[in-house]
């Protein structure tokens, strides 16, 4: 990856809506160089997903937590079991204390309790510990540069 590729990277998580020319202008390029640039960026994995960033809060998810998991075995291969829980955002195997921890929204903390009640469902889950943020100051996209 060069300078270029990392500005393209940014104009696109600034405004992934942005056509070619707009984008390419932006990085100095036209916009059939910009088009195959992001198209390679792609076929090699750097771009894994265009996507939109809502507002979980306006689509009914304003409950925020990060739960740590606790095992009693090696939880590497329970990627399946995490992800067949749709309130779940993200699961990280991790060093520490706890497993993996999972990034949850939910409507309301009734329904945190029942994502709870799914995760010691996973086998190998023998405890969590559930930190409810209160306020978001930020959240930023992996930076290129």
């Amino acid at each position: 990856m060069d300078d270029v590729d990392r500005a393209l990277i940014a104009e696109l998580q600034r405004d992934a809506t942005q056509a070619y020319a707009v984008l390419g202008k932006a990085v100095g390029l036209s916009a059939g160089a910009a088009h195959d640039r992001v198209r390679k960026l792609r076929e090699r994995g750097v771009i894994r997903r265009t996507t939109v960033d809502a507002d979980p809060a306006a689509l009914g998810r304003g409950v925020l937590a990060f739960v740590m998991v606790d095992s009693s075995a090696w939880m590497g291969d329970s990627a399946e079991s995490f992800a067949a829980i749709p309130e779940i955002q993200e699961a990280h195997i991790i060093a520490g204390a706890a497993s993996v921890l999972v990034k949850v929204r939910t409507a309301t903390t009734e329904q945190l309790q029942e994502v709870l009640r799914r995760l010691y469902a996973i086998e190998g889950v023998s405890g969590t510990q559930a930190t409810v943020a209160l306020e978001t100051f930020f959240e930023r996209p992996v930076c290129a540069g």
